[in-house]
């Protein structure tokens, strides 16, 4: 069975974009130029086989007119809203989400990259789909913005698995999702 891991970049309070879906402050030269994090995110996107994201995540690119943001991976939209995908490459999934992700879990092939965002993570935490979490913590504050993950009305226990400090100040932090209490 294919790991899901949700692998994104946040803030210290818990934030992985701007109010308006915006990242500016994750893009800072002091945070990416010559950054090691960079280049070993980059790295990690080869031990993945497909991604997933939720309409919202895959808009910011979209708004920039790259219609298939990770060339080298299986893609797959959730959205309720989009009629149609951009890139024939790009798979849209409409209905059944959560039927979806266990079916691509259930398929031969490597990992599989959450991309984001905060309310698709949060319905995939919630089904307990998810598998790890690797937090890139970006030494900021942004006080407000899309949440790490939204509409949790249970817990999600982590276990620490490794961290590493980068010298930008930037933290990798790996995390199990535990199994949840049998009731």
């Amino acid at each position: 069975m294919r790991k899901l891991k949700y692998h994104v970049a946040t803030s210290v309070d818990g934030f992985i974009a701007h109010e308006d879906d915006t990242y500016g402050a994750f893009m800072q030269t002091r945070l990416i130029q010559d950054s090691e994090h960079v280049t070993d995110f980059v790295a990690s996107l080869a031990t993945y086989s497909a991604a997933l994201m939720g309409r919202r995540t895959y808009e910011v690119g979209l708004k920039e007119g790259v219609t298939d943001p990770y060339t080298n991976l299986e893609t797959y939209v959730f959205s309720r809203t989009m009629k149609e995908s951009p890139n024939p490459r790009v798979k849209l999934v409409s209905e059944d989400a959560v039927g979806a992700v266990r079916r691509l879990k259930a398929q031969e092939g490597g990992d599989i990259y959450l991309s984001g965002g905060g309310a698709f993570a949060g319905l995939l935490f919630a089904q307990g789909l998810v598998d790890e979490v690797l937090l890139k913590m970006n030494p900021l504050i942004l006080g407000a913005g899309i949440p790490l993950v939204s509409s949790l009305r249970q817990v999600v226990d982590l276990e620490l698995k490794s961290t590493k400090v980068y010298g930008n100040g930037v933290l990798l932090l790996r995390y199990a999702v535990l199994p949840r209490p049998k009731a």
